[in-house]
Order: C-alpha cells, then sequence, then structure tokens
C-alpha cells in the first residue's frame, strides 16, 4: 500500500463518503487538510468566522439531508464551532465538525492552542472521537453515520497535528447509505385515524422536520385525500404549497386554539408551538406526534400514547391508506371560523402593505419586495431561497413571502439563533447551484436566487461573509432592514439620535442611547461595495423597487440597505412567543 499524508488520508477519507462542499477556516494545522481536499475536487468555502462556517454547514446539513462537514483549527476555532454545534443539536441537523489539535506528545504542556475538545464536546455531540493515524477511515465513517443516523445531529472528530503531518498506509472509505427507515406498527396507525375520523376540528402541523424527511410526497397525498387543514411552522413552509387550499397559516392563532385533534409531522412542542397548552391551545385537545425520536413524543401537552415513532414519509402514507375512502367536511364550523379568521387577518396585512409613508414600515417594505420579486420569479417554480432573520423582520416576512416547495426557506430556527443568516444562505447558494455558473443578464430559472432578509441587528453578526460571498462570485441578495436598534429603533431624527448619543457620552443618567441602540442610518451597503459587489440605500418605495430589481438581475453580492421607520417600543420577543401570565390572565377575561 502506498504512504499517504495524514492530510491526504483524511481528504480521501471525506471524498470516498461522498463529500462534496467543507465549510470552514483553516490554520496551523488543518490548512493541509483543505489543500488535499481541494485537490480532490472537493470545494472548500473558507469563512472569515468559525462561526459562520459552523452554521452553513448545519444548514447545508438540513437542505441535502447528509452531514454538512465544517473544518476548524483547534482550541479557539472549535470554541468559535461550538456555536454550529448547539444550533445543529437544537434543530437536529447532520453535522461533522472537524478540529485540529496540538500534537499527542504536548498534550498537558501548554502546546500550541491546546484544548481538550474531546471533554468538552463529548456532553454536546453524538459523538466525539480523537483520531490516530491508523484509524482514520474508520473515525470518520462512524462519525459521519453518527451524525446523520436516527435523530441527525453534530458529531466531533479530533485531529492533532501529528496525525495530520504524519504518514501513513492509504486507505479507503466508502458511501454510507440513506439511513434505514422505520414504519409504525399497524395498530397504532389505525387508533390515529380512528381518532381522525371521529374529530370535529382536526389539524395537521407540519413541520421542519417533515421537510429534513422529504416527505412532501406523502404529506401531500394524505392532505388532498383528507382534506385535513394544515398549518405549517416557520421551516415547514414549502412541504405543503402556501397556495394550497387546505393551509391556515392566515388563522393561526384560530387553527390551533379551535383544534380538537391535532397530528404533529416533525415539529416539537416547544416555545414555537405555545408547548401544546392553553391559551394558545384548548386544554381538550388530543395531540399526536410523529417523530424519529422516541424520546419527543408525550413532552409538554403531547399524548404518547397517541403519538407515533417512525419515519415521517412511511408513517403518512401509512395514515393515508388507513384513512382511504374518508374526507373531513370542509362545511364544518371549524372551517368556517378558520375562513373567517384568515379573511379578517389578510385584509388587515393587506392594509399595512400599502400604507404610504416614509420612512416605510415593514410590512410596506416587504410588500414591494416581493411584487418585484414576483416579476422576475415565478413561486411556482421555486427559483427563490428565502433566508431570514431578525425579531420583526424574520416574524414579519415569513407571513409575506410565499413557499411553494420544501426546503427553500431557513430561518433562525428552534435555537431562535442570531447570526445564522449569512452563513445560511452561502450554504444555500452552494446546495442549489453550480459551482461556476455562467454569467446572465437576468433571471436564469435553472438556477436558485438566494435572498436574504436580515434585521440590521442580526446582520452585524456576521457581516463580514459578504466578503465570503464575493470571493466565490456568490449572487446573493441581501436586503438590511434598517430601523437603528434591535427590535426597534431609538429616533426617526438624527438630531435627537446624535443628542441621546451625546447624553450617554457624557454620562448623563437620562435621555441616553439604550442598550437596544444601534448606529443611526449605518451605511451597510457600502460594505459590499468594498468586495466587488453592489450596494443600494434606499429610503422609498420607488428606490427599493428599482434597488430589488437590480439586485435579483445581478450576477455579484448585493446589499440594499432599507432605511424603515424606527418603530415604537414594545416588549421584545417574537411575536408567536406571546405566552406570558399577562396574556393567560387576559385570556380568562
Amino acid at each position: 500500500m502506498a504512504h499517504q499524508t495524514g492530510a491526504a488520508i483524511i481528504a480521501r477519507a471525506l471524498h470516498g463518503l461522498g463529500v462534496e462542499v467543507i465549510f470552514g477556516l483553516v490554520g496551523i494545522p488543518v490548512v493541509q487538510i483543505a489543500e488535499e481536499a481541494i485537490a480532490l475536487g472537493i470545494r472548500f468555502i473558507a469563512f472569515r468566522n468559525e462561526q459562520a462556517a459552523s452554521y452553513a454547514a448545519t444548514a447545508y446539513g438540513y437542505l441535502t439531508g447528509k452531514p454538512g462537514v465544517c473544518l476548524v483549527v483547534g482550541g479557539p476555532g472549535v470554541l468559535h464551532a461550538m456555536a454550529g454545534i448547539g444550533n445543529a443539536s437544537a434543530n437536529a441537523f447532520p453535522l461533522l465538525l472537524l478540529g485540529g489539535s496540538s500534537e499527542t506528545h504536548q498534550v498537558t504542556k501548554g502546546a500550541f492552542q491546546e484544548m481538550d475538545a474531546i471533554s468538552l464536546l463529548t456532553p454536546h455531540t453524538k459523538i466525539a472521537i480523537r483520531c490516530g493515524l491508523d484509524s482514520v477511515p474508520q473515525s470518520l465513517t462512524n462519525a459521519y453515520r453518527t451524525s446523520w443516523y436516527g435523530r441527525a445531529g453534530p458529531s466531533f472528530v479530533d485531529l492533532p497535528a501529528d496525525v495530520i503531518q504524519g504518514e501513513g498506509e492509504e486507505t479507503t472509505t466508502h458511501l454510507i447509505p440513506a439511513p434505514p427507515k422505520a414504519a409504525s406498527d399497524p395498530a397504532k396507525i389505525i387508533t390515529v385515524a380512528e381518532l381522525l375520523k371521529s374529530a370535529k376540528a382536526p389539524l395537521v402541523v407540519v413541520g421542519k422536520g417533515a421537510a429534513y424527511a422529504q416527505a412532501e410526497s406523502t404529506i401531500r397525498q394524505l392532505i388532498d385525500q383528507t382534506k385535513i387543514p394544515f398549518l405549517p411552522t416557520p421551516m415547514g413552509k414549502g412541504v405543503l404549497p402556501d397556495s394550497h387550499p387546505s393551509n391556515t397559516s392566515s388563522a393561526r392563532s384560530a387553527a390551533l386554539k379551535g383544534a380538537d385533534v391535532v397530528l404533529v409531522l416533525g415539529a416539537r412542542l416547544n416555545w414555537i408551538l405555545h408547548f401544546g397548552e392553553e391559551p394558545k391551545w384548548s386544554s381538550a385537545a388530543k395531540i399526536c406526534q410523529v417523530d424519529i425520536s422516541a424520546e419527543e413524543l408525550g413532552k409538554n401537552n403531547g399524548d404518547s400514547s397517541l403519538s407515533i415513532v417512525g419515519d415521517i414519509k412511511l408513517v403518512t402514507l401509512q395514515l393515508a391508506t388507513a384513512l382511504q375512502g374518508w374526507k373531513y367536511d370542509t362545511s364544518s364550523n371549524y372551517i368556517k371560523a378558520l375562513k373567517a379568521s384568515a379573511a379578517k387577518n389578510e385584509a388587515k396585512a393587506a392594509e399595512a402593505a400599502i400604507l404610504d409613508k416614509v420612512p416605510m414600515t415593514y410590512a410596506r417594505t416587504f410588500n414591494i419586495i416581493k411584487e418585484t420579486l414576483d416579476r422576475f420569479s415565478r413561486v411556482d417554480e421555486g427559483g427563490i431561497v428565502y433566508v431570514s432573520e431578525g425579531a420583526n423582520t424574520m416574524d414579519i416576512s415569513r407571513s409575506v413571502f410565499p413557499v411553494e416547495h420544501p426546503r427553500l426557506r431557513l430561518d433562525a430556527g428552534t435555537y431562535a439563533t442570531m447570526g445564522v443568516g449569512l452563513g445560511y444562505a452561502i450554504a444555500a447558494h452552494c446546495a442549489y447551484n453550480l459551482p461556476s455558473p455562467e454569467a446572465v443578464s437576468g433571471p436564469n430559472m435553472s438556477r436558485k436566487k438566494i435572498v436574504c432578509l436580515e434585521g440590521d441587528s442580526a446582520f452585524g453578526f456576521s457581516l463580514a461573509e459578504v466578503e465570503t460571498m464575493a470571493r466565490y462570485g456568490m449572487d446573493i441578495l441581501i436586503f438590511v432592514i434598517n430601523n437603528g436598534g434591535v427590535y426597534h429603533g431609538d429616533s426617526e431624527d438624527s438630531d435627537k439620535w446624535l443628542q441621546m448619543q451625546q447624553n450617554t457620552i457624557d454620562g448623563k443618567e437620562k435621555d441616553g442611547l439604550r442598550s437596544t441602540s444601534l448606529g443611526w442610518e449605518v451605511g451597510y451597503e457600502k460594505i459590499v461595495e468594498m468586495c466587488g459587489g453592489k450596494g443600494y440605500l434606499v429610503r422609498t418605495p420607488a428606490e427599493l423597487a428599482k434597488a430589488t430589481e437590480a439586485g435579483f438581475k445581478a450576477t455579484v453580492p448585493v446589499i440594499v440597505n432599507v432605511i424603515i421607520e424606527a418603530g415604537q417600543g414594545k416588549k421584545l420577543e417574537f411575536a408567536w412567543q406571546n405566552n406570558s401570565k399577562k396574556t393567560k390572565e387576559e385570556a380568562k377575561l
């Protein structure tokens, strides 16, 4: 057998596993691994910060259905990438993190960037392995498979410098087959099917777990066949088209409150779904969960006796078969209530969307962007991937931009992680577009345009990755929704803002900048211009529409810096997190 460097053996092992893209940030000693991987045809996307790289790898795992790979240096590199570890674990995204480390014989001596990463990461990963030169293929294969099989999550392989720089025999790895899928006990399927048939107000909740399971075909079969209304979670949008007649997103509160039997497909009963509890849900509701992870069943207000552990794609096919010939009565009082609530909410949203004022509102801003994008990309063709993060930016935009296909919308997710946006956008570009697309003067529907909707606070977490986009020629369109603050800004008057800032500098106790304050009308668009992209500062609807068109057609990264109204000071919380004690007391009135 031919001898190779450890770096080459590692790269060949990854190539044998089918890895096509590695996200990361190199340094001593892992740079050799990246170079060997590039020589084998693996794309290496070099980031400016390990945190964003780890987020990108998690999103790539979700979008492709296979583990995303992230390569970082030891010590501080691993610490920064722990953000991706937490994000992958919370969201059940498959992630393989590879971290360099100091030479084995220097452990405990204070070596360069020395850290016991195995002890640190073992509690937070599915598996953490310190790799030896003779165990590279075995270690990488085990970690890759473990992150992917069962409930997906993060795995970690520690790569000592002496392993990377040493020499060993060339060995091979092989493609790992897709995880085996388990159907459910037929008796449990019949029980749940009969319960749905007896329901006066049934509801199906579609989560991002259903999107990850690629169960869109069988879920659509189930809904089309039974006519049961469905409600997608934020990242469950697109598993069934938003335009589907059974979609009840516009009547979310009414759907949850009025349902008596709920089938939850790949979603947790956590804060996003108000824990399945009052006042957002009926106390009498029977909640049947379907999840690949048995540990999720029966949590909070779920009923473990009515829940199903199994692959969502197979389980929904079983349910569709068991419910064959039965349809829910769409003339029911429940459906009438949903339609009335949807009509009321949609009318309110439509009124907000046309409010013509400067500075613009969130609703007006998103409506202009939507109308402009619709002129160049048909929604039903799935030519746009939406990435959104920030409080109001994410909450409001998710109901404005329709999604007709699965895995075309990414946001802060279960962990409510700010800073994921640009990394996610890069991951989506890598997952959906060719490495070197031909330049086009207009929209090319064979590719997907990545549209990133960023709050100005959220954008600040990873704005350096704009240079990463430019360096790799990624034509990503970024909107920075700029209200000068976290959740809301301080003022809509520059003179007043400057006076408030001066008060803070002078140490006065009142009228100073709050902890939520950001800079006044910061020129975020100039960041991309420095990197070779295009930037636009807009204040009016006409300027926004023009910049959106130019940004969609551009073949370089674009930032549209949208100055909107500062907004009013309110309680800081996500829109769907409104389950405080005060709310419960009000619900009793």
